[in-house]
């Protein structure tokens, strides 16, 4: 009797596990992404030297994204995870050791590598292992912790603040807990299987939403995290008020992740939500100047805004997590990896020329613009993942 009972709870530690990865990884670039960027402030650097060293993290995911299938394949999503998750922890500790802020720039490579693995092999990992009913929520999950993860990053600077080695102790103290989750016996990974395709190109023409999706989330992550502080700052918000406009955006993916989940689940229309949800993305945007000069308009509408916008990542994968499998749902993920790599390369770039054209309204239009873009995808795109 006692074994039946416990059973559904000993079912959900491995999804509680793979959950806490994602999470791991938004705290380790929430954090990470913001606490550089105003040290680099502090040092005179301007937004160029400022998107440099975020354009490092798609570097890193660049070159290590065509690989991943193969390691997987190998060792193991257990193992690669393993070994991100300890590389993530020991470059922590190495950041506010080194003695010039150059050191960084190698540094951020090497985190963007680690930091995507542990992204891929866990989400590639739980969407193999969950059933189609629940899939959306299940993955809205994984959102929504993901998001939490990248808000509790500016939190933590808050809280501790953003010199010395505070930070990234207590960043690394977190992404050891995680390590030790998946070290536990209850962790059973899929068994290792090759893709059908050798080239991850070819899963570009198999999965252009979700590949597209991710481009543009990890465009938007990479500048939102670097530039909306920066942004605020311009328009007369303090340091503390700038940090906490991205941790109330951010709490916007967590909160509204399960009930758009849930929602997906129900309407069984993924091409209608996402050309909908895109479609709000992008007039959204076009209210941030307006907003931004009142904090009690700005703090809920970027709350809603970046709720309605992760979905979209969200129900993107649900779709894919449906329709692949095996090292073919690695390879995808690992596809999804490089559009991760060059979302976060050019990221960073694009929005820092957008605002030295246009301090004022840049970046809402840079973001704006880009959401416009990827919502024509599902309206031309029928039947495709």
């Amino acid at each position: 009797m006692s074994s039946s009972a416990s059973s559904p709870v000993v079912s959900r530690l491995p999804v509680l596990s793979l959950v806490s990865v994602g999470m791991i990884f938004g705290l380790t670039y929430g954090l990470s992404t913001p606490l550089l960027t105003f040290s680099l402030l502090d040092h005179g650097y301007g937004p160029h030297i400022i998107a440099a060293l975020a354009m490092m993290h798609g570097v890193g995911v660049l070159g290590i994204a065509p690989f991943l299938p193969r390691l997987a394949g190998w060792a193991g999503p257990r193992k690669v995870l393993l070994a991100a998750l300890a590389c993530t922890a020991a470059t922590l500790v190495l950041f506010p050791l080194v003695p010039s802020i150059w050191f960084w720039f190698p540094l951020r490579l090497v985190l963007g590598v680690a930091t995507e693995s542990m992204l891929i092999m866990s989400e590639s990992w739980l969407n193999q292992s969950t059933d189609d009913s629940t899939r959306t929520r299940t993955m809205g999950l994984y959102s929504a912790m993901l998001s939490a993860g990248f808000a509790t990053g500016p939190v933590l600077l808050t809280l501790v603040g953003r010199h010395g080695m505070a930070p990234f102790a207590i960043c690394c103290v977190f992404v050891m807990g995680a390590f030790t989750l998946v070290s536990m016996p209850w962790m059973h990974a899929p068994k290792p299987e090759h893709p059908a395709h050798s080239s991850l190109w070819r899963y570009i023409s198999l999965a252009p939403i979700a590949i597209c999706v991710t481009l543009l989330m990890a465009m938007l992550e990479a500048a939102s995290s670097a530039f909306l502080p920066l942004y605020a700052l311009h328009m007369g918000w303090t340091e503390r008020q700038a940090t906490l406009l991205l941790s109330v955006m951010l709490l916007g993916a967590i909160v509204l992740q399960t009930p758009l989940g849930w929602l997906a689940d129900r309407l069984k229309n993924p091409r209608a939500v996402l050309i909908g949800l895109g479609t709000a993305s992008t007039l959204g945007a076009l209210l941030w100047p307006a907003a931004i000069t009142t904090p009690a308009l700005a703090y809920p509408l970027l709350f809603v805004w970046d709720g309605l916008f992760a979905a979209l990542y969200t129900v993107a994968m649900s779709v894919v997590g449906s329709r692949f499998s095996g090292g073919d749902l690695v390879s995808v993920y690992a596809t999804t990896s490089l559009a991760w790599g060059l979302g976060s390369f050019a990221g960073p770039g694009m929005a820092g020329s957008s605002m030295a054209f246009s301090p004022a309204s840049g970046l809402p239009l840079f973001v704006s613009c880009a959401c416009g873009l990827f919502t024509l995808l599902p309206l031309f795109l029928k039947n495709r993942a």
